[in-house]
């Protein structure tokens, strides 16, 4: 299944490449403003409401109802990310394993590395009948999420409450320097090395609500990041399935990601329209992972040296991580960005139409 190829701009038109930029995220955001009216459009209303109060009032509201959820905001929240489910298996089908129906004979095996509150879990487990699952969940006394899944489900998983980010052992690292400030905190291999899945879930983004030390802030969302990558590209039964939630398909950590999955995998975006429209928030999926070739083990390596600089590094080391491209703008855009054009196209268009209708941005209170 692939994306309907790109409209809105002339036909043939090769996009342009720009020639000097201040900055590789700058270049990318130049080339698309030149080349993609739905991201231009999207740009104009993201000024609009950055531009207006009500916009910071509007998403402060969300916050604040997601990091102190009562019953039934729990539920809501629980019954969208369901719904959100549902549209994305409708759009993708990327829940069901061909070798997981009645007919193949075989099991699908699921992984799901930020499992709570187990909406996508559920309806992974449901499209493939007889499948089992493997799932990590942070703890609810630390401000993890509680699992809503029904018993009968949770039958057919094996849960790990815990934090994925110091899963030192399973990220390759078994020596904890001893003057590290949590030292004793990271955890023992929690995956053996022949274990592998069909279907990947890595949707997990950092809480607000996540009691951590201060010193993990500036580096706690490529940590987490970098895990759920890393553990579940390593443990991919070559032609599976992921999906990894991402930002701003537009932001250039996000498009050197899209980039890289492509060099071992089938890839297209989703943006459901069902919850989190407004939001930059969207799905990669990647088919037909092709886990164990060269291009994959590259990045499943780079993955986790990621991880390692920024849970043991110090600052100039992780900076020079951060900022130290393996590609620039212009060799990527050459290369990849017609595709990110293609990619990207319906997930500005869906965030554009829904920002359009916002409160905020039609004047309404």
């Amino acid at each position: 299944m692939s994306l309907p190829l790109p409209t809105g701009e002339p036909v043939g038109r090769v996009p342009l490449v720009p020639k000097k930029a201040n900055t590789n995220g700058h270049a990318v955001k130049t080339y698309l403003l030149e080349n993609v009216s739905e991201f231009r459009e999207l740009s104009e209303i993201r000024q609009k409401g950055w531009n207006n109060p009500q916009g910071d009032a509007f998403f402060q509201r969300q916050r604040q109802m997601a990091d102190k959820p009562d019953e039934k905001t729990s539920k809501f929240f629980h019954g969208l990310m369901l719904k959100i489910a549902r549209e994305f298996q409708s759009g993708t089908k990327a829940f069901t394993m061909r070798k997981g129906q009645p007919d193949s004979g075989e099991q699908t095996l699921v992984l799901d590395m930020c499992m709570a509150p187990g909406g996508f879990l559920k309806v992974a487990l449901d499209r493939n009948p007889g499948s089992r699952a493997v799932a990590f969940s942070l703890p609810v006394h630390v401000g993890g999420h509680e699992v809503r899944a029904p018993s009968e489900l949770m039958e057919r998983v094996d849960v790990n409450f815990l934090d994925i980010t110091m899963l030192a052992a399973d990220m390759g690292v078994e020596q904890i320097p001893q003057d590290h400030p949590e030292a004793s905190m990271f955890l023992p291999r929690q995956m053996e090395p022949g274990q592998m899945f069909d279907l990947i879930l890595c949707d997990g983004q950092v809480l607000r609500t996540h009691a951590r030390a201060p010193y993990r802030e500036p580096r706690e969302a490529r940590r987490l990041t970098c895990t759920q990558l890393a553990i579940g590209l390593e443990h991919m039964r070559p032609g599976g399935t992921m999906i990894v939630l991402l930002h701003k398909a537009e932001a250039w950590d996000t498009v050197c990601l899209l980039r890289r999955f492509r060099q071992f995998s089938r890839v297209r975006l989703f943006k459901p329209r069902a919850g989190h429209s407004k939001r930059s928030s969207f799905y990669l999926v990647a088919t037909d992972v092709q886990s164990r070739k060269p291009r994959a083990l590259e990045a499943l390596a780079r993955w986790k040296m990621v991880w390692r600089v920024a849970t043991f590094g110090s600052d100039d080391e992780y900076a020079q991580v951060v900022h130290d491209p393996e590609v620039n703008a212009e060799e990527l855009l050459a290369e990849f960005g017609p595709e990110l054009v293609r990619l990207g196209r319906p997930v500005w268009k869906i965030q554009k139409e829904s920002l359009a209708e916002a409160p905020f941005i039609k004047g309404k209170k």
